[in-house]
């Protein structure tokens, strides 16, 4: 994100190993070599050898198992590189593979010194503690420990490739230090009302979601895999509203319309990671609600707990990857000094539209990652009420559809919203105007509100829980 007449930096030279050259082809070359292929075969060993002896199917193999994964990553991330340098005596490297080198090398080392942490605490259960080792070092604790791990070293990267982007521009180059987002098309004597309008829907939206992850929390009935995912994607509601609309309503506010290039880039990663989160949720949920309709006998062996655990780190770890991705490309795109944004907050749509530069290639990644994964989730989604509907059509009957609606129809209605406001948004509008941004306000703030009151109406188990909490309230205030 540079100004229009600044030059952007095409690649970067590895100096390498001090080697002298005619040493380089053949000892050298050959001894790395040799440790990157031992490195690979020996650590792919251990991870079959786990995986293919029931015996090995304990917390500390299964820690070992993900420290060889991140071995070999570790590994893969420079040395080929190295390799290839040392063969072909080119030492160049672009600025996207420089870039990304240092993210995935940050995150697996990071990962590499979780997972190290993790082990040790399983060594000190296992030996302070090995009469309650199994109950303590669960199934889901353990899925837990190393989705933790995953997700920490995955935020520590992506900080770090951030702040080091910056800087990785020739010195006498003056940044982009702001932008300015003109926000929604209201005229200046009706701010006040739709700043309380949005204020409430925020909170609504805030303390709703907030509720539902409690109810879920407290209630021991709700400790199933629906809701389980169900408060992961209320978390990612709260956390999506919360990325645009503070900024938007202190905009409001105070009539300043400026967001610094850090606050642009960091509004625009984390919009994306909720996002894509919320997407992929509902495709979990979708899988989740055809398991239980068509599959209920088996249901508690199939949604079990390190499956539930596996499918969310998944929803996690694909959108930190696809927040990476886009933010990095647009990292390098040129903009003029204090552009302005039609928007209320920085879409990456929006973003490309006023770049200076070719965002070819940006908009290919849109079309083609994007919406692959987009077009993925939806499919799930599809195929599992397609599926849905076959079981429950072959031996129709009131009972058997007035069941399968109170399983799916939260779900489905939750779907519907999502998936029409979001093809309004990115499928169906031709340039950015009023209805596009009318259509971001849908998807962004009246979604996520409205998906607590879908899930509590439409509920009985969550209007049980409640009902017990305000009784226990009740209960303890007369008690005080």
């Amino acid at each position: 994100m540079r100004p229009e007449n600044q030059s952007s930096v095409s690649q970067f030279l590895l100096l390498g190993l001090p080697i002298p050259p005619g040493q380089q082809g053949v000892f050298f070359f050959t001894l790395f070599l040799g440790m990157y292929l031992t490195t690979v075969l020996g650590n792919l060993l251990i991870i079959l050898l786990i995986r293919l002896d029931s015996r090995l199917h304990t917390p500390m193999y299964f820690f070992l198992s993900h420290l060889a994964f991140s071995d070999i990553s570790l590994s893969s991330v420079t040395v080929p590189k190295m390799l290839m340098n040392m063969q072909t005596h080119q030492q160049s490297i672009s600025y996207v593979g420089c870039i990304t080198q240092l993210y995935f090398f940050i995150h697996f080392a990071g990962l590499d010194n979780f997972l190290l942490a993790v082990m040790a605490y399983d060594r000190y259960v296992a030996i302070c503690h090995p009469l309650h080792y199994t109950s303590i070092m669960r199934e889901g604790r353990c899925m837990v420990l190393v989705m933790g791990s995953w997700i920490t070293a995955f935020g520590n990267s992506m900080l770090n490739t951030l702040l080091v982007g910056r800087l990785m521009r020739p010195e006498n180059q003056s940044s982009v230090s702001q932008f300015l987002l003109l926000g929604l098309p209201i005229p200046p004597g009706q701010q006040g009302g739709f700043f309380t309008l949005f204020l409430s829907m925020y909170l609504t939206t805030v303390l709703g979601n907030l509720l539902i992850i409690l109810l879920i929390r407290l209630d021991s009935r709700l400790h199933t895999p629906m809701y389980f995912f169900l408060s992961h994607l209320a978390f990612s509601d709260v956390s999506l509203s919360s990325v645009t609309v503070p900024k938007m309503l202190m905009n409001m506010q105070t009539r300043q319309q400026s967001i610094s290039h850090v606050g642009c880039i960091s509004q625009l990663y984390f919009f994306i990671l909720f996002a894509s989160i919320d997407n992929f949720l509902l495709a979990v949920m979708a899988y989740d609600r055809y398991v239980a309709v068509c599959h209920p006998l088996h249901y508690t062996s199939i949604m079990r707990e390190g499956l539930c655990l596996l499918l969310v780190a998944g929803c996690w770890i694909l959108s930190c990857v696809r927040g990476l991705l886009h933010t990095i490309l647009l990292v390098r795109l040129s903009f003029s000094a204090d552009i302005t944004i039609p928007h209320f907050y920085c879409d990456l749509v929006a973003l490309l539209k006023v770049s200076c530069s070719d965002v070819f290639l940006n908009k290919l990644m849109i079309f083609t990652e994007a919406g692959m994964l987009f077009f993925l989730a939806f499919v799930v989604i599809l195929g599992s009420y397609i599926r849905i509907g076959t079981i429950i059509l072959r031996v129709p009957s009131t009972k058997r559809l007035h069941k399968a609606f109170s399983t799916c129809g939260s779900h489905l209605c939750v779907v519907l919203l999502y998936y029409m406001t979001v093809a309004g948004v990115y499928f169906f509008s031709s340039s950015w105007g009023s209805k596009d941004i009318i259509a971001s306000v849908m998807y962004t703030v009246v979604t996520p509100m409205l998906n607590p009151f879908i899930y509590s109406l439409r509920n009985r188990d969550i209007k049980q829980a409640l009902d017990m909490c305000v009784h226990k309230f009740k209960f303890f205030k007369q008690q005080s």
